[in-house]
């Protein structure tokens, strides 16, 4: 007689992946923190409509929205690209001032080109930007105070090239080319809304898709951790001053063709705005870490604000008063998805180290016999 066959030998089972815990709030949460303010700005946009049918929901309302938020609008993407890093440049309200003196005092006084005086101002904010970066990284000074002491420099900076007064144009002006970088149009809408359009853009490409971005957020959520896996932290961090620096040199060059006369006070009338704007920008599109669409939608929310209250008849004190109060807005609503983000991120590492249900750590998964 022959042997009977043993029994097949049961199929190894795969264990069970654990599943990652959704955020808090789930879908719905999601989708309110990272598209809240873009349906704030739709929802403004509604109530100042009724409220103000004659002058809002018109085309001379989104012009000079579109116009004279795009400094600001820019500005603000300056402001956002060090906070990535986790440094504040509080300079940049100081080098738009200086910049935009520069370019009408090497047009005007020394008699150059308008390229060649934007150009030279360009570089001239690179160059701060890297003075900045320096200062922060290699002196080891907060960069609070580093780019607060670097800014009233440029501040005497600016008083000494213009004594104290404003350089005003002669009879024959300035060229019209250089005026036409802020008062032309393109496709029906004025052409600096697509400064700030094709500004954003690149930011977000650079943020998003490429390698030095993901350094850069890497840097700013933790410095330790960057040097100890061989991020060059220093060197990325000046990166993203020098980056600040030059944005906020084009700045100065719009701000001139904008105002047509150098004064050396009026750019730190964009400080606070530009400050609110990347703060509160970090609460929208990628909740809890600067980034450029969020930024962007940010400032279209304080545009739409400021316009709709000054439609309204508000007194002059409630343009400060708004900012101030949204910047302490930004600043808690930063905060508190930063935390949220970390906090989430903490709950699916520990789910994901967890056991599978049903099986201990050193159990045997493939069903064959010990």
């Amino acid at each position: 007689m022959t042997a009977p066959h043993p029994p097949p030998a049961p199929r190894p089972r795969r264990p069970e992946r654990p599943r990652r815990p959704r955020p808090r709030g789930g879908l719905g949460g999601h989708l309110i923190g990272a598209y809240g303010l873009l349906a704030l700005t739709a929802l403004l946009v509604v109530v100042f409509s009724f409220a103000l049918p004659r002058t809002f929901p018109t085309s001379d309302t989104v012009d000079s929205i579109l116009s004279t938020q795009s400094i600001p609008a820019v500005l603000a993407l300056a402001a956002m690209v060090p906070i990535v890093t986790g440094a504040f440049d509080l300079s940049i309200g100081y080098g738009l001032g200086l910049a935009h003196v520069m370019v009408l005092y090497l047009i005007v006084e020394a008699g150059w080109s308008w390229p060649l005086a934007c150009l030279a101002v360009v570089v001239g904010g690179l160059v701060v930007g890297v003075l900045n970066g320096v200062v922060v990284e290699f002196g080891r000074i907060d960069s609070f105070i580093a780019t607060l002491g670097t800014g009233s420099m440029m501040y005497a900076v600016t008083g000494w090239i213009t004594d104290g007064g404003r350089i005003v144009p002669g009879a024959g002006g300035l060229p019209a080319a250089f005026t036409d970088l802020y008062t032309s149009t393109f496709l029906g809408l004025p052409v600096p809304a697509f400064y700030v359009l094709v500004l954003a853009v690149a930011l977000w490409l650079v943020l998003e898709r490429l390698p030095i971005g993901r350094y850069l957020y890497v840097v700013g959520s933790n410095p330790r951790a960057a040097d100890l896996v061989g991020i060059p932290v220093r060197k990325y961090t000046v990166c993203a001053f020098a980056a600040s620096g030059l944005i906020v040199g084009c700045a100065g060059v719009l701000l001139a063709a904008q105002q047509q006369i150098g004064n050396p006070s009026v750019g730190l009338d964009y400080l606070l705005p530009a400050f609110v704007g990347a703060l509160l920008g970090s609460t929208a599109i990628r909740p809890g870490r600067p980034n450029a669409m969020g930024t962007l939608v940010a400032v279209a929310v304080l545009a739409v604000g400021l316009t709709g209250i000054a439609q309204l008849g508000a007194d002059f004190w409630t343009v400060p008063l708004f900012h101030g109060g949204t910047l302490l807005l930004a600043v808690g609503l930063a905060g508190y998805t930063a935390r949220r983000r970390v906090r989430d991120g903490a709950v699916a590492d520990r789910a994901a180290s967890a056991p599978t249900p049903g099986h201990s750590p050193g159990a045997d998964t493939t069903g064959g016999p010990p």
